[in-house]
């Protein structure tokens, strides 16, 4: 405190301390210290959701082609069990009677690769192999190693 010469009244000083401002400094960065892991945890969360999205949409367009060649409403490879030989199929359709029929509009991003090439799987392969016979389009997952937040890989979704 200083006292004023004239009115002799004292006045508490005015501003900040320097150990005042390192406190505030200190707390700023432990809150933002604090919300890092938060917001990975929630942009993890999300790619998470978006790849379960994707999974769905190419797993169900594989079922409603496989369906559709069951009820013969095209024909297929005798020895492809009525699953799509590939994904491009499911985008570039196949002919019923005189009409196109498309069951993607396009192939998923796999949001943990960030890219269409996702591991596929026949009818035919071992339910743990890495390679992919050719033969037909049974199912897929993605090609990421990485573990969820469950803690099972992402490459078993």
């Amino acid at each position: 405190m200083t006292t004023h010469a004239k009115t002799g009244v004292s006045h508490p000083e005015a501003g900040v301390t320097f150990v005042e401002l390192i406190i505030v400094v200190t707390i700023l960065g432990i809150l933002s210290a604090m919300a890092v892991p938060v917001a990975r945890f929630q942009i993890k969360r999300q790619k998470e959701k978006e790849l379960r999205a994707a999974l769905w949409e190419i797993r169900d367009a594989i079922d409603k082609y496989k369906d559709a060649a069951d009820r013969q409403a095209f024909q297929t490879k005798a020895d492809s069990f009525n699953y799509p030989p590939d994904l491009e199929t499911l985008v570039d359709g196949v002919e019923v009677q005189t009409k196109k029929v498309r069951f993607l509009r396009k192939i998923p991003v796999d949001p943990m690769t960030g890219q269409t090439d996702w591991v596929l799987r026949a009818m035919k392969d071992d339910a743990d192999s890495d390679s992919w016979s050719g033969d037909n389009v049974w199912d897929i997952h993605s090609k990421s190693q990485a573990t969820a937040l469950d803690g099972t890989k992402y490459s078993t979704w």
